[in-house]
């Protein structure tokens, strides 16, 4: 199984999330009230999953690995661009947890940029999914021997294995008041 496996199915779940973050959209649209533990679960995931999980394993480990060998500059140019997405996202997400944090303090507007902010991550993760899956994934394996594979397979586990603990550690971490 290729490397590039994992990561195209942990985007079948980001989909997902994208999916239900849709409904709520609409579902907000039509009460005109956001709902923050929704906010703060679908935050959770972008976060958590999305972000430190799947981009944690494509950035540390997929870009890293790429990027110390002579790939075409039309790859770099993808890496760097895809990347920058992941800047993106965090933005996005940090905007979306701000303005659910006015909305709660009764900011009436910021009502209006938590739908901007969930509808312009609705857009992006679609496009970002499709440009990785379709376009980047399988030609960057050409650059790897089976063994580099074999091994970046069994980095991706390992990066899973830790990676709950990181997060759990943190969650101690704040509530101890340790940074």
């Amino acid at each position: 199984m290729m490397p590039i496996a994992p990561l195209m199915i942990e985007h079948r779940l980001i989909e997902r999330m994208i999916k239900v973050m849709k409904g709520e959209i609409e579902a907000i649209s039509r009460t005109n009230k956001a709902r923050p533990q929704f906010i703060d679960e679908a935050v959770d995931f972008i976060r958590t999953y999305a972000d430190r999980c799947h981009h944690g394993k494509e950035e540390d480990i997929l870009f890293r690995l790429l990027l110390e060998k002579p790939i075409a500059d039309r790859h770099k140019q993808v890496v760097k661009g895809l990347t920058q997405e992941h800047v993106q996202a965090r933005a996005l997400t940090g905007r979306l947890v701000a303005a659910k944090e006015r909305y709660v303090l009764g900011d009436a507007a910021a009502f209006e940029e938590i739908k901007a902010v969930m509808e312009e991550l609705v857009r992006f993760y679609p496009i970002h999914i499709e440009k990785e899956d379709r376009h980047f994934f399988i030609p960057c394996m050409e650059y790897f021997s089976q063994h580099e594979q074999d091994l970046m397979a069994e980095a991706f586990g390992e990066f899973d294995r830790k990676m709950i603990h990181e997060k759990y550690r943190s969650v101690i971490e704040k509530f101890e008041g340790i940074k």
